[in-house]
């Protein structure tokens, strides 16, 4: 128990972006890539900083049981830069951008699970996302944006625990002009 003691305390530390958090005598902590991670480096994929909330009335995930409720994840706070994160979907931001956005929020809530269980081998499997995409009225194919989630969950984590039920709806807006919020229930493997 030692052992994994030191290797989440390492992990949050690496986790906050804080690497002067880690001890000088780093001889005591062996990190070790899981299989979620190594194909997250073999797609050239890294985690960003987990989602935090700016008051203390909500948090980023709630665990009851084996299952993780994430909160909404929003395209307004991706420090990706590469990607659209506000506007309307059909009117300033294409279906194509608005599906990168939608991969990239699905990242962050890789970074959030991870940061609340401490390895993302212990996801059994994405139970449902839901997905709120910041459309035009006219715009109908709001579940082809959702499928930028869909994607990388299926691509990172594999087709058992990957593959997910799922809604997309489209809203007439979202905060902050953000284009797409998802949010998520995660089915979580006990400690070994």
């Amino acid at each position: 128990m030692a052992y994994i003691s030191k290797y989440v305390r390492l992990h949050k530390v690496l986790c906050s972006g804080n690497i002067s958090g880690i001890p000088k005598n780093r001889s005591k902590y062996i990190l070790i890539m899981g299989k979620v991670d190594k194909k997250l480096e073999e797609m050239g994929l890294t985690l960003p900083v987990p989602l935090e909330l700016p008051s203390p009335n909500r948090t980023s995930a709630v665990r009851v049981g084996n299952i993780l409720y994430l909160s909404g994840h929003g395209a307004d706070l991706l420090e990706d830069q590469d990607v659209k994160k506000r506007g309307k979907v059909g009117v300033e931001i294409t279906e194509e951008e608005a599906y990168e956005t939608a991969r990239a929020v699905a990242l962050k809530m890789l970074a959030t699970i991870k940061h609340h269980i401490g390895d993302l081998d212990r996801v059994k499997r994405v139970v449902k996302i839901l997905g709120m995409i910041n459309a035009h009225p006219d715009f109908e194919r709001h579940n082809m944006v959702l499928n930028g989630a869909s994607d990388l969950f299926y691509e990172v984590l594999g087709p058992e625990a990957g593959c997910h039920g799922r809604s997309s709806v489209g809203v007439s807006g979202l905060v902050a002009n953000q284009c797409v919020e998802i949010e998520g229930i995660i089915e979580i493997n006990d400690e070994t």
